[in-house]
């Protein structure tokens, strides 16, 4: 569907990214949607995923460099008795083991689950975005090389068991709460490993990003069909998002902000704390504490929409 006259908007705004498709498949049909060049997405979600995937429009495509996103959560279908090559359903299987009897029973799976919960290292999936000599992991993976990947340091904040399905590849329905790069197929592939039976992501639903909820997300249909309407009602709050203080600004800082020239710092912010500034109209940059003035770090042509006083 072709929105070309549909004119530019410079927005966050959050789908709920359907299984089957790739990250950036959700940002080619939602520029076709809105009729606009400029849209980026922050936090790749896997095809076989759904979930909550956060996209910048115009020039909040420039946002998405900062924001953090520190912690994410997922709802997920471990299936056990089975391993593959890309620790999802998706893959190649390269392990089949009878399951211990014990991975039925709910208690020794809470107890299991509860006992990730903390800081360690994970080792990342073969089939990854990560980039390892100028090429995408999964690129490599996909061309049969081995791909060396360093573990890197996680946190499990939650580890929660929804539900068991039994049978003779049971499977556990989990809740995790993790911080930013952790892998919840990693976490699947190492319970198959603890419990010498193999295991793979069977399904995976991602269900928040940062403060970002499922509720805070339209579906690809809705958006496809109400385009700039849809973008207005449903604009993320960039100022939330961010989560750095606001500084509402008077007609003479707003003067000096778009061009460019550093303000008297009245704030009582830490030295190199970031403030997100605010016209009548939006975000229209983000600034630096920089001892007793505030400096550009980015400033935007035109606002972001979506501020909520």
């Amino acid at each position: 569907m072709s929105r070309a006259k549909t004119p530019n908007i410079n927005a966050l705004i959050a789908v709920d990214k359907p299984c089957g498709m790739t990250s950036h498949d959700v940002v080619s049909r939602v520029r076709r949607a809105l009729g606009q060049k400029r849209v980026g997405h922050a936090g790749t979600l896997d095809p076989a995923a759904s979930g909550v995937l956060v996209l910048g429009l115009g020039h909040a495509t420039r946002l998405l460099g900062l924001l953090t996103l520190e912690q994410k959560s997922y709802d997920v279908r471990i299936r056990f008795g089975s391993a593959t090559d890309t620790d999802d359903a998706d893959g190649k299987t390269v392990l089949e083991a009878p399951c211990d009897e014990r991975i039925a029973n709910s208690e020794f799976a809470t107890v299991y689950l509860h006992s990730r919960r903390g800081t360690h290292l994970q080792l990342p999936p073969q089939f990854s975005a990560i980039s390892k000599g100028g090429k995408r992991a999964y690129e490599l993976a996909r061309e049969g090389k081995e791909v060396e990947l360093e573990s890197r340091e996680v946190s499990i904040y939650e580890a929660e068991l929804l539900g068991i399905e039994k049978g003779e590849k049971p499977a556990w329905d989990c809740h995790f709460l993790v911080s930013k790069g952790c892998y919840i197929r990693s976490i699947a592939r190492d319970a198959g490993n603890d419990l010498a039976c193999g295991a793979h992501v069977e399904t995976l639903r991602r269900t928040s990003s940062g403060s970002i909820e499922l509720s805070d997300c339209v579906s690809l249909e809705q958006l496809e069909r109400d385009a700039l309407a849809c973008v207005k009602a449903h604009a993320l709050n960039p100022v939330e998002v961010l989560g750095y203080p606001q500084l509402e600004l008077n007609e003479s800082q707003l003067a000096d902000v778009r061009c460019g020239r550093s303000l008297r710092n009245t704030t009582s912010y830490e030295q190199e704390s970031l403030l997100s500034m605010l016209s009548p109209d939006g975000l229209i940059g983000i600034w630096q504490v920089d001892g007793r003035r505030l400096r550009t770090k980015v400033n935007f042509a035109e606002p972001i929409v979506g501020v909520r006083l």
